[in-house]
């Protein structure tokens, strides 16, 4: 046998290390910029402020450093940079409508880096959240009926996907999305040989047994009901899309995919001939440009003088603090990227978005490395969650689909979004870790082919290492 390194890949922290310090270096430019443009001197609060993202990110590669040494370099500094870019925007849109929201936003930063550095020390196994598959699926339905509670739940804005608590507000839809997440990958890789394989085939694509439709009934039932009591269009198609995307990573099947668009299609059409407040959002998607929807109360407007902001840019955009976000409702949350796009122009927009693809191609790498299919389900769902959610809002923003009332991860204004998305970073780094140690170090090597599972092209072994999930099926090429 091979002997193994134990400080092999452990340089990669040095490189995280560099990495941090550039994505604090882009967060602190960004707000000198913004002070400097709009008041002639650096912002009163700078150093408090940055210097808190600062302390916090430091520990948290430390932490790294102790209980993940081998977790993918790029993953933190990427979610610093995203989040201290946001600090600055909503700092800069504070100063232009005189309000106080980025000292709440460093408090939630607070807040999520506190609970990402919990995950990363309490987990010390990603493979133990699938002990608790079923319970991860009670606690997220709770998640989702919080808001239906006559005491703690909050109507904002028509839809009512918030809970109170003190002066404080939370989504509780944010968390149910990794609970979900969890109990779907927990469900599926128990049960992805019968949805893969069993089932007729017509025209040369493997379709499911009526029974086996039962999951995704459900799923597409939960959504509508979401969708339904809740009016919140946004969640309802994230939690659908969550569970055909990992159905079909579980699978490898397309009619999985092809059956969730049905589904889906058929929703949003019952959807908008049904409920008055879909069908708004699907005329203010077709004619935002109509003056009757632009004038009427919760028309066009918000979509319109978005992509107003967004032309002003053009391609190098006006400067830090030189725009008028503050034109467009809810700059700092639902249309920062608007915002974002007025002041940086095309090309720094095109850069975030960058970012948002490196953090989901690094994810969706630590899942095709990971050993286990627990672990390859649960990194390509959280991956997924983060490039569907940015797709929807900047699909919004700039027209291409309805406006969802999701929030970009990190950018926008919201802490409930930004405190879940810092538990998604940190699984995404305890799994990425499973995937890069040397297998020897693991406790993983396969001791051998326990018997063959009828499939020629299928041996099944022994993993010592997940008490959970004893057995691999390996296919072979």
């Amino acid at each position: 046998m091979a002997i193994v390194n134990p400080q092999a890949g452990r340089p990669a922290r040095w490189v995280e290390l560099g990495l941090l310090l550039l994505a604090l270096a882009i967060g602190l430019y960004a707000y000198l910029q913004v002070g400097l443009a709009t008041t002639g001197s650096p912002p009163s609060g700078m150093v408090t402020q940055l210097g808190v993202l600062v302390l916090l990110a430091l520990g948290t590669h430390v932490v790294l450093r102790w209980r993940a040494p081998y977790a993918d370099p790029v993953l933190l500094p990427i979610a610093v940079a995203l989040n201290g870019l946001g600090l600055a925007m909503i700092h800069r849109i504070d100063h232009a409508e005189e309000t106080a929201f980025a000292s709440r936003q460093v408090l939630w930063t607070m807040l999520g880096m506190a609970a990402a550095v919990a995950v990363v020390v309490a987990l010390r196994d990603h493979r133990r959240l699938r002990r608790y598959t079923y319970l991860s699926m009670v606690l997220g339905l709770v998640m989702l009926l919080l808001p239906l509670m006559p005491v703690l739940g909050q109507e904002i804005n028509g839809a009512r996907i918030w809970i109170s608590l003190g002066p404080l507000s939370f989504q509780p839809a944010e968390l149910a999305k990794v609970l979900l997440g969890v109990f779907f990958a927990g469900y599926l890789v128990t049960n992805r040989d019968t949805l893969a394989l069993a089932g007729p085939k017509i025209l040369g694509l493997q379709l499911p047994r009526v029974r086996d439709l039962g999951p995704i009934l459900l799923a597409w039932g939960v959504a509508l009901l979401v969708l339904v009591f809740q009016r919140d269009l946004g969640t309802a198609l994230l939690f659908f899309a969550l569970f055909v995307a990992m159905l079909y990573v579980a699978t490898e099947r397309l009619s999985w995919i092809l059956i969730g668009l049905l589904l889906f299609g058929g929703g949003a059409a019952l959807a908008a001939s049904t409920f008055g407040h879909v069908a708004a959002r699907f005329d203010v998607w077709l004619n935002a440009l109509d003056p009757a929807v632009y004038a009427r109360p919760a028309g066009s407007y918000q979509v319109v003088q978005g992509l107003f902001g967004l032309a002003s840019g053009g391609l190098m955009g006006t400067g830090w603090g030189q725009g008028r976000p503050d034109i467009v409702p809810y700059a700092n949350s639902d249309f920062i990227i608007a915002s974002l796009g007025e002041e940086l122009g095309l090309t720094g927009l095109a850069a975030i978005l960058l970012m948002y693809l490196v953090l989901v191609q690094r994810g969706m790498r630590a899942a095709i490395g990971v050993r286990d299919g627990f672990g390859t389900l649960l990194a390509s769902g959280l991956s997924f969650v983060v490039a569907f959610q940015c797709f929807v809002v900047v699909g919004g923003v700039t027209r291409l689909i309805p406006l969802t009332g999701l929030t970009m991860p990190f950018l926008a204004q919201g802490g409930s979004s930004l405190v879940v998305n810092w538990m998604i970073v940190a699984l995404l780094l305890r799994i990425s870790d499973a995937a890069r140690r040397p297998a020897a170090l693991t406790g993983d090597l396969p001791i051998g082919p326990i018997a063959p599972t009828g499939d020629a092209d299928e041996v099944t072994f022994r993993s010592t290492g997940d008490d959970a999930n004893p057995t691999e099926v390996v296919r072979l090429p």
